[in-house]
């Protein structure tokens, strides 16, 4: 198992903690000596999570704040609530996600549902947090992605699966590839402003965890599966094993600028965290620069002045 290293002094937000690999991950940074904000968007489940932590490592530093990423004005509210802390924000960890609705939804602002709550929402929150990022000492945004990056296309001229028929599927590979165009933009962003501040993404392989089924029940009475979930011949791992690549790009002295890493056995599915290959789609600058202007644009959040 991958030891995560020493984390005393430092504070990390974890989005999504309260289940899956964002629990584990929080779980792991207390362990290592992190003070943890678990940002959720049911703040009882958080306690929950707080708890059983806490039950492991009886001294660690958590607190539950609730954000709900399809809703730009949580977002807001939750970045002024750790501002005006006036701590400096070491580690965020953009790890919730929703995946494939059967059904074409929309967040409270409006956007497609995965785009605004896996992309648009996580954008916001990191520009947001920015100031308190970059009073850090050596500040970290991780961003978790996904293998499905790989086919996802992103479609300027229809961002919100308004004008072709929209695919649950195809919709969560555009959101994440997306998240990772942000990871590599954001490195670029960082060097080209002499900031201290590493960008890097990571994805989970085939974890199992509730993100399969809760996405594709939305609006169904019943629980269901979908393509994204139904694959059961495929190798697959505990959310212990799929939060490490985000740990690793969290926390690893060994992670670089743009760095993106995944399980490195069968498939890119399960095994030990290994750097992961990146689609060409993220590698293309230009591509890269205009997905950020267009979410500065969509969410209205830009670099603050004093950072920029």
């Amino acid at each position: 198992m991958y030891a995560v290293p020493d984390l005393t002094g430092r504070t990390a937000v974890v989005t999504g903690a309260n289940s899956g690999t964002g629990k584990e991950a929080a779980r792991r940074l207390a362990g290592a000596g992190a003070q943890v904000v678990l940002a959720v968007r049911t703040p009882a489940k958080g306690e929950r999570a707080r708890t059983e932590i806490l039950a492991e490592h009886p001294g660690a530093r958590i607190q539950v704040r609730r954000i709900d990423l399809a809703d730009l004005a949580s977002v807001e509210a939750f970045a002024d609530g750790l501002i005006a802390d006036r701590a400096p924000l070491d580690l965020l960890l953009n790890n919730a996600g929703v995946m494939a609705p059967p059904a074409r939804m929309t967040t409270t602002d409006g956007f497609e549902l995965q785009f605004g709550s896996n992309f648009l929402g996580p954008f916001a929150l990191t520009v947001r947090l920015l100031p308190l990022l970059l009073a850090a000492p050596a500040a970290r945004v991780a961003t978790m992605s996904s293998g499905t990056a790989n086919y996802g296309r992103i479609h300027f001229d229809d961002l919100q699966w308004e004008r072709r028929r929209y695919s649950p599927n195809l919709s969560y590979a555009q959101s994440k590839l997306a998240d990772l165009m942000l990871t590599r933009q954001l490195a670029d962003i960082a060097a080209e402003r002499g900031w201290n501040l590493l960008s890097t993404g990571a994805h989970p392989g085939y974890t199992r965890t509730n993100l399969q089924t809760a996405g594709a029940s939305l609006g169904r009475d019943r629980p269901k599966r979908s393509l994204l979930n139904s694959f059961t011949v495929l190798p697959s791992q505990l959310p212990e094993q799929g939060a490490e690549p985000l740990l690793y790009a969290a926390a690893d002295p060994g992670a670089v600028p743009g760095g993106y890493y995944g399980p490195g056995g069968r498939f890119g599915l399960v095994g030990p965290t290994a750097p992961a290959r990146i689609t060409r789609r993220a590698l293309d600058p230009a591509a890269n620069a205009r997905l950020w202007a267009t979410a500065e644009q969509l969410t209205g959040v830009s670099l603050p002045a004093a950072v920029s």
